[in-house]
């Protein structure tokens, strides 16, 4: 994956477990720490509730332990980008080494009736241009 976004997520005493490495669940949350960041940073929302997709799938695959309390990388890409839904693609380093690929599915909803919604004209254009993928 070829990343134009990255985000640092700082690893914290409590993402440890009894074995002294980041316990599973905790890499879900430093992509969503990074997919929050993208959507501030490269679509340009102030609000995150402006941003009203929901995650619907997230896969992981582990490569290597987090045992240190320093600094995760995560680079985020979106990959694709469907009428309501697009996906997300994840790598997660510590000092250069890949200890994780993930990839979530997010769809966007109406806030009001929770039904699925196309991807707002805007926020398709900017992720597209951005990411270059075809519209």
């Amino acid at each position: 994956m070829d990343a134009a976004f990255e985000h640092e997520v700082d690893v914290r005493y409590r993402d440890l477990d009894t074995f002294g490495h980041v316990n599973n669940v905790v890499y879900g949350t430093y992509c969503e720490q990074a997919r929050v960041a993208y959507i501030e940073e490269v679509l340009g929302l102030d609000d995150i509730n402006e941003f009203s997709a929901v995650v619907v799938s997230l896969n992981i695959d582990f490569r290597s332990s987090v045992t240190e309390l320093s600094t995760v990388d995560v680079g985020v890409a979106v990959t694709r980008l469907g009428e309501s839904s697009f996906t997300t693609a994840y790598e997660l380093r510590q000092d250069g080494e890949l200890v994780a690929e993930a990839e979530t599915t997010q769809v966007f909803v109406d806030p009001e009736t929770r039904e699925s919604r196309p991807i707002p004209p805007e926020l398709r254009e900017r992720i597209a241009e951005f990411e270059d993928l075809d519209d």
